[in-house]
């Protein structure tokens, strides 16, 4: 089993969301391997849509498909963010909005994600909920997620440690969250008409959706 951490935190080791992701890890018993986009170079998408005529590559020569391509060799991601005014911070974002590849052909199919967030006032439950819409949109389900008060977050480690033993289950077990597999299925339908409508542009996702994703 290979978990991915991705902590989108600006404040490396030091960091107190990717101490909490950490737990949540740990407890996974898997192999784990860790990216901190702080230490990262990727920028901004251009819409350029080059990424869906040629699948996992981009004009831009950054870092940014190598972590995707990390994603893609894990069977759990561990996305860990600070809030930042209700949102993920700004390199994960950028790093979501250059996965529109994932999203289209729902790359991420099989694999289960968790979140973690850490804030000043703890109103973090938008944050996790779009953590979950983005795993949900790339094809995987959402095992849980966990927040904390960055003052306070040690006390939340043994519902970190829960959630990885979770993630472990889920992996393990190919579990189904019900109401999230329907949004799975609606959207592999969505994604397959536009796909189809855009088939002489995007050719190699086409042919990825032919292969792979009308067989399932």
């Amino acid at each position: 089993m290979k978990i991915l951490l991705i902590s989108a935190s600006p404040r490396g080791q030091s960091s107190t969301t990717l101490r909490l992701a950490r737990e949540v890890a740990r407890a996974t018993q898997a192999l784990v391997s860790e990216v901190q986009l702080s230490q990262l170079r990727i920028g901004f998408c251009q819409a350029c849509n080059f990424c869906h005529r040629k699948i996992m590559n981009c004009p831009l020569k950054d870092d940014a498909f190598s972590v995707l391509h990390k994603m893609l060799e894990s069977d759990g991601i561990i996305l860990a963010t600070p809030n930042y005014l209700n949102q993920v911070t700004g390199p994960l974002k950028t790093l979501m909005d250059r996965s529109s590849h994932f999203v289209h052909c729902l790359r991420l199919l099989g694999k289960y994600v968790a979140g973690v967030v850490t804030s000043g006032g703890g109103q973090d439950e938008p944050v996790l909920n779009y953590l979950k819409e983005y795993a949900n949109f790339c094809g995987a389900q959402y095992s849980g997620g966990v927040s904390a008060q960055a003052t306070a977050a040690f006390e939340k480690f043994a519902l970190a440690s829960n959630l990885g033993q979770r993630l472990a289950e889920d992996i393990q077990k190919k579990s189904v969250y019900p109401e999230q597999a329907r949004l799975i299925e609606k959207l592999k339908k969505h994604f397959g008409q536009l796909i189809e409508l855009r088939k002489n542009e995007w050719v190699e996702e086409y042919a990825y959706w032919k292969k792979q994703l009308s067989l399932q």
